[in-house]
């Protein structure tokens, strides 16, 4: 792998993991030193992350990790119903059966597992990529799943401020579990419907969890 394609990784996994959070300068001097790269490879890295719109242009040579409000996350959500949607319908058209029930029958067991007290949430986050790669398979449109690729950067972000909603972890389960059962029986109106039910679940827990700005609080209220 490339200098530059690891420094991307690298920047990358830090903005989505929150570890470089919004609103945080990123120069390239630093984080050449930091990543133990020269600044080209960083400066490459930085313009990867500018298309996807986890950075912004700062002053200088730098740029400035992407905030997150309200506004954003909305709008996030707009577009995840309808590819989400889309996804599900096609996956009860044309998947196997026999992929979505398995994966059912194991987001079940993951719902006991996350109830317990020292639960391992690693195991059930890995189920969860596994089912959106289930989904993406079988819905065998190559376009809407680079749609979905390039929106699950930014949901990657965001999912972190509700994970420590232990409740939320388990109803997300429950619904994952719901929209594979409703794709396993190629029902589409259904597997769309358990769909939006889980994504408007999903959407709250993140809004609650977003910091507001003055105007998004007045405009909550």
């Amino acid at each position: 792998m490339k200098a530059s394609d690891r420094a991307y990784e690298q920047l990358r996994t830090d903005i989505i993991e929150w570890r470089l959070g919004p609103g945080t300068t990123l120069s390239e001097v630093e984080q050449a030193e930091r990543l133990g790269f020269s600044r080209t490879p960083v400066r490459e890295a930085f313009s990867r992350l500018m298309a996807e719109g986890l950075v912004e242009p700062g002053r200088g040579r730098g740029v400035v990790v992407s905030p997150v409000s309200v506004d954003k996350v909305r709008a996030m959500f707009e577009l995840r119903v309808a590819l989400d949607s889309q996804a599900a319908a096609l996956a009860a058209l044309k998947g196997q059966p026999k992929t979505f029930e398995n994966l059912a029958h194991r987001l079940d067991d993951a719902v006991l597992n996350l109830s317990e007290d020292d639960a391992d949430r690693s195991g059930y986050y890995a189920l969860i990529e596994e089912m959106d790669a289930s989904i993406d398979e079988a819905a065998q449109n190559s376009y809407l799943a680079v749609a979905q690729r390039q929106l699950r950067v930014h949901l990657g972000r965001v999912r972190k401020l509700s994970k420590d909603d232990d409740r939320r972890l388990v109803r997300a389960a429950h619904e994952h579990a719901d929209i594979a059962r409703a794709i396993a029986s190629g029902d589409v109106e259904l597997a769309q419907a358990a769909t939006r039910i889980h994504l408007s679940h999903a959407l709250q827990a993140i809004l609650n969890a977003v910091p507001k700005t003055d105007g998004e609080q007045a405009y909550a209220a």
